[in-house]
């Protein structure tokens, strides 16, 4: 007999490095079982970054299927699972066919760099090249970041998409909407939605009226007709179609950053997050007014907990690398096999020893939204070994939340008094105590770091038609949290921070369009410098033999 919990809710966590499905208890907020896939990320070309959507469905899936067989161990029922939210990489972008239910092209990834000459032939037709002209509008600036000038790029240069389009067969969505549409009957009476957080990060969606721009979709030349449905972050979109759970409703979506602000329980204007993923995110909730940043930060939606309930607005810092780091360190340069190696090359040492590292892979995010950068590891000596380099990279992800702090502290007018952290890397403790150093703040963890399924799993479990889990201030399960205290003088702190504003400058204006972008740097590529090389060699061959020499 299988025992009985109360009523639970699932939630399906799709990120940028990983998928996992995890259910809570709806009244003590308790974890009780989940399973993780990590998921393939493609580098086609230099600067492009690629996911394939059917994996990342069938990673769902397998996470769900996974899940219920734990829980089934576990001796837990199933059946009293009574929602599923859903929560995702926010940004990435994917086309797919109507008819057939299949993907037209990989999905394109957030940190996806190939539209920059896209970006650039857009800003042209702006007066003034003006980044920020949408802003007003969609809280962004104009950046190869967000979906619409992804799927710009999907319509010029994909022919198979150009020809869905015109022919009524395309659908666009983010992954939350890839996700949806394919769990709830995909070609068979798929639901083609999203929520207005992932919506929010489009460029397309006007964050006031709160639907799709049609000025903005003139603009990019977007048909409106390829668009999802906008609803709010808490409402029954459809059922699960198949699998152990069908016939549950999914009736939570939130891009992963929104979340994880919900499962932080920052309900109040002026609470805040930093979560450390692939890249880190803080987001700060300034209640049903949207505030634009004068420091780089982006205005964006926090959430809409229901049809007939007010959005929330946060500002948001963005930072594109931070756990990639750490990925980038293990699988590109192979100086440790795990994450948990790179840490221990960290503590070894303790200090980087006046090395610096940007990683401006993706170019810089918040606060400068400089395309043109690229990573750097600057401030080498002989003495400098793979351990500070770790250290380094570890130190990077601290100054990069410094300076969107320093941005939110500037624009909200009341700097944090402390910082609410969650996400994969808050497991790390030297970084986290690093964390406390470099912002001379106390930094909070709570001691279950799912912040960001949890906050998915709130939005479905409190969604009108299913109401198992109560968002009331009262009802709200305390969180046992860890924390950091500073333990260094906050002169050296300033010191280091300084240092690393040096480090930046240098990593600015690297990258510049109309260069060849596959890499292919060889001088015999140029056919007509080719052609001259030779004929050089020819005339002195000919010349040698001529003279008799």
């Amino acid at each position: 007999m299988a025992a009985s919990l109360g009523p639970l809710v699932g939630a399906i966590d799709q990120g940028t490095s990983s998928t996992r499905f995890l259910v809570f208890n709806a009244e003590t907020a308790e974890l009780l079982s989940h399973h993780q896939v990590e998921i393939k990320q493609e580098f086609p070309r230099e600067g492009w970054v690629e996911q394939d959507p059917k994996e990342i469905l069938n990673s769902v899936y397998e996470c769900v299927e996974k899940t219920c067989e734990k829980m089934k161990e576990l001796n837990i029922n199933i059946a009293n699972i009574r929602a599923i939210g859903v929560t995702n990489q926010r940004e990435t972008t994917v086309v797919w066919d109507k008819t057939t239910g299949e993907p037209l092209y990989n999905a394109i990834v957030w940190l996806d760099l190939r539209t920059q000459s896209t970006v650039e032939r857009l800003l042209k037709r702006i007066p003034g090249k003006n980044k920020t002209f949408s802003k007003f509008k969609t809280g962004l600036p104009l950046s190869t970041y967000f979906s619409a000038v992804k799927l710009r790029w999907l319509l010029d240069n994909v022919e198979e998409i150009k020809k869905a389009v015109e022919d009524g067969r395309a659908l666009f969505g983010t992954i939350d909407s890839w996700l949806i549409w394919s769990l709830t009957g995909g070609k068979n009476g798929g639901i083609h939605c999203t929520d207005v957080t992932n919506a929010s990060r489009t460029m397309l969606f006007n964050i006031h009226s709160l639907e799709w721009d049609p000025d903005l979709c003139k603009f990019f030349d977007i048909p409106m007709e390829i668009l999802p449905t906008v609803r709010s972050s808490s409402e029954i979109y459809g059922v699960m179609d198949s699998g152990a759970l069908t016939g549950v409703p999914i009736s939570g979506c939130l891009g992963d950053q929104h979340a994880a602000l919900v499962g932080q329980m920052c309900f109040q204007d002026g609470q805040a997050k930093n979560t450390y993923g692939t890249g880190c995110f803080l987001l700060c909730n300034t209640g049903q007014k949207s505030v634009f940043s004068e420091h780089g930060l982006i205005t964006t939606i926090a959430y809409k907990m229901g049809r007939d309930k007010p959005a929330f607005y946060a500002l948001e810092g963005s930072v594109a690398i931070a756990g990639a780091v750490v990925r980038w360190l293990r699988d590109n340069l192979g100086i440790a096999k795990t994450s948990e190696e790179v840490e221990k090359l960290a503590e070894d040492v303790g200090t980087s020893y006046g090395c610096y590292f940007v990683p401006a892979f993706s170019g810089l995010y918040a606060p400068y939204w400089e395309p043109s950068a690229r990573g750097i590891i600057c401030g080498l000596t002989q003495f400098t070994n793979k351990n500070h380099i770790a250290f380094a990279a570890l130190e990077a992800v601290c100054f990069q939340t410094r300076e969107i702090l320093d941005a939110m502290n500037k624009d909200c007018g009341i700097p944090l008094s402390q910082l609410q952290v969650d996400g994969g890397m808050t497991n790390n403790k030297i970084l986290m105590q690093l964390q406390s150093d470099i912002l001379c703040i106390p930094v909070v963890k709570p001691s279950m770091t799912e912040t960001t399924a949890l906050g998915a799993a709130m939005a479905a479990g409190a969604a009108e038609g299913i109401e198992v889990w109560s968002l009331n201030p009262g009802d709200l399960t305390a969180v046992t949290c860890e924390r950091f205290e500073p333990q260094i003088n906050p002169e050296e702190s300033e010191y280091r921070y300084a240092r690393w504003k040096k480090a930046v400058m240098k990593s600015m204006g690297w990258e510049t369009s109309g260069v060849p972008s596959n890499g292919d740097s060889n001088i015999f590529s140029s056919l007509p410098f080719s052609i001259f090389i030779m004929g050089s060699m020819l005339m002195l061959i000919g010349a040698k033999y001529l003279s008799g020499k």
